[in-house]
């Protein structure tokens, strides 16, 4: 699901799980895990049925290679600890073995953005857990191996997060409460207090949405975000839009206090949800009417491959940025989305270049006090931990999508279209109402509605719960919203045609469509009433045609009126301006 390779430390508590990493050693005679894993991973309901023979042969060999690598190594701690001439040929071996392995990473990226993935690693976990493998462990006394099961537990929850599984991530916090009460009662050990934080962090992630849908028992609902089959509004016959697709994400997350998880922010994960599809089983759509004929078998769904990077350098966020670039194949975009903290400029400068309005944050030892940062330089330098506008022009050489949640966002409205290549900023409000600033440890509201426009309405609406009916009331009536303001902006005739030139993909124009939502709905609220409030855009875009459309107003007040919350919005808004 996610394309990248994990960053070097940053601040973070060193027990935070990841997603790969070493496991204990079987005994020689015994069959290895990946074996174990392949054997779970096929034999699991509809995970065969939707990965091509070509990518299970890639997965096998790459085990294979992984296993010659893990025996060779370990047999190098059975040679004598004397002597020089022995050691060489074995040495040889190994770090062949270990080179044809580096190269076979390079030459098949295995995270593909393919959710199948990580629901073969669902699989995997769910196996280990309903066989009890590690229920011998906390019989012996032996801290690491106590480790080993924490940090599965830790493992398994940030899979069943991507997939959306909150009630097993549920059953799964819960254990793993009680392992750690265990852990820390049987041993006096340094790490007690960083798996409290873990425990604590994943608590805190689960608890984010502002706002529970409920069923009639009161039971929480599970919802999903991810686009699914009717979840883009349709394009009408005959329009004319750009055939550009979204093929690669760089999701970007550098927020001070934020709810995290697993180098995971709140901001991170619904951008993340944004861009996925939702999972579909090939095999129960082959058993629908009309398509046993192979010339109807469904084409695979592809989602668009993406880097996540928590707290980047301006190194590290530059050369994935550079290799994404690279690899962009033709008439695709690439997407940037930055989370982070704003970064202003000192003083005042006698030019309005790129560089002199600031940026956003990126990572660096500097001091952080109260969430800002200080570092007192030159005022005449510009700020060298920075991403500022001007950074990105490079890249604009082929089509850009850029998201930016910022209190410095505003600086990205800056943009000047170097190479005629399509070009899109979408910039957050700079400032929330005091009423809202409280709840942005829980994540961006700009975001949040970008993720889940309702959920995002509601909250601003002063509402944190629902019955699951009107939920889905309120759902279909948003999804009329998003298909008349795809005809607001394919209609529009002053409409800069970077838009329609990204609107022939989903999940572009899924986003645009929430943004507009998003930007129309602030304006209409009583309590947005400064201009900070409001998100803005690069190009802009014709606010009677959009944003300030009678039209979309009055489909705005009607949902507040499902709801029962039209008290809040202005009635005649574009005469209160």
């Amino acid at each position: 699901m996610v394309r990248g390779a994990r960053q070097p430390q940053q601040p973070r508590s060193r027990l935070a799980p990841r997603l790969t990493g070493t496991v204990e050693k079987p005994p020689r005679k015994r069959k290895s895990r990946t074996e174990f894993a392949l054997k779970e991973i096929m034999s699991s309901g509809g995970a065969e049925d939707d990965i091509p023979q070509g990518e299970r042969k890639t997965v096998t060999d790459f085990c294979y290679l992984l296993d010659k690598s893990k025996q060779l190594f370990n047999g190098l701690r059975d040679l004598p600890q004397y002597g020089q001439k022995q050691w060489q040929s074995y040495f040889g071996r190994t770090f062949d073995v270990y080179t044809k392995l580096w190269k076979f990473q390079q030459q098949h990226r295995l995270r593909t953005s393919e959710t199948s993935y990580l629901n073969e690693a669902f699989s995997f976990y769910s196996a280990i857990r309903q066989r009890s493998y590690y229920s011998q462990v906390n019989k012996e006394d032996r801290p690491e191996l106590v480790v080993k099961k924490l940090r599965y537990y830790a493992r398994f929850i940030v899979v069943c997060l991507l997939l959306n599984k909150m009630d097993v991530v549920k059953d799964l916090v819960k254990e793993l409460s009680d392992e750690i009460e265990d852990y820390t009662h049987r041993f006096n050990t340094e790490d007690q207090v960083e798996w409290n934080l873990v425990l604590q962090e994943v608590a805190a992630f689960i608890e984010a949405d502002p706002v529970m849908v409920l069923n009639d028992d009161n039971t929480i609902v599970i919802t999903s975000n991810r686009l699914a089959e009717t979840g883009a509004p349709l394009l009408e016959q005959g329009m004319i839009v750009g055939q550009l697709a979204l093929a690669d994400a760089l999701i970007i997350g550098n927020c001070n206090n934020q709810v995290k998880f697993s180098e995971l922010t709140v901001d991170m994960f619904r951008m993340l949800q944004a861009l996925e599809r939702e999972p579909m089983n090939l095999a129960s759509q082959m058993n629908k009417p009309g398509m046993q004929e192979s010339a109807d078998k469904p084409t695979r769904r592809e989602n668009p491959h993406k880097y996540l990077l928590y707290k980047p350098t301006f190194s590290q966020l530059y050369t994935f940025l550079a290799a994404s670039f690279k690899e962009l194949p033709a008439n695709s975009v690439l997407l940037i989305y930055l989370s982070a903290t704003g970064v202003f400029p000192t003083g005042r400068s006698d030019s309005e270049g790129p560089y002199d309005f600031g940026g956003v944050l990126t990572n660096s030892n500097r001091d952080i006090i109260n969430g800002d940062a200080i570092h007192k330089r030159n005022q005449s330098h510009k700020e060298m931990h920075c991403l500022h506008p001007g950074d990105l022009y490079p890249f604009t050489r082929k089509p850009l999508f850029i998201i930016v949640d910022s209190s410095n966002s505003i600086a990205y409205k800056n943009f000047t279209n170097l190479f005629g290549q399509p070009l899109v900023c979408l910039l957050s409000p700079t400032a929330y109402p005091k009423a809202l600033q409280d709840q942005s440890q829980r994540g961006s509201l700009f975001t949040l509605f970008l993720n889940n426009p309702l959920m995002a309405f509601l909250f601003v609406s002063g509402l944190s719960s629902m019955r699951r009916g009107l939920w889905e009331k309120c759902q279909e009536y948003l999804r009329k919203i998003n298909r008349d303001i795809a005809q607001l902006l394919t209609h529009s005739r002053s409409i800069d045609q970077a838009f329609l030139q990204f609107f022939g993909d989903e999940f572009l124009r899924l986003l645009l469509t929430r943004f507009v939502f998003c930007s129309a709905t602030m304006r209409m609220h009583k309590i947005f009433r400064e201009t900070r409030n409001y998100p803005e855009s690069y190009p802009q875009l014709p606010r009677d045609e959009t944003v300030e459309n009678p039209h979309l107003q009055k489909h705005i007040l009607e949902l507040a009126s499902i709801l029962d919350v039209r008290n809040v919005f202005f009635e005649n808004t574009i005469d209160d301006y």
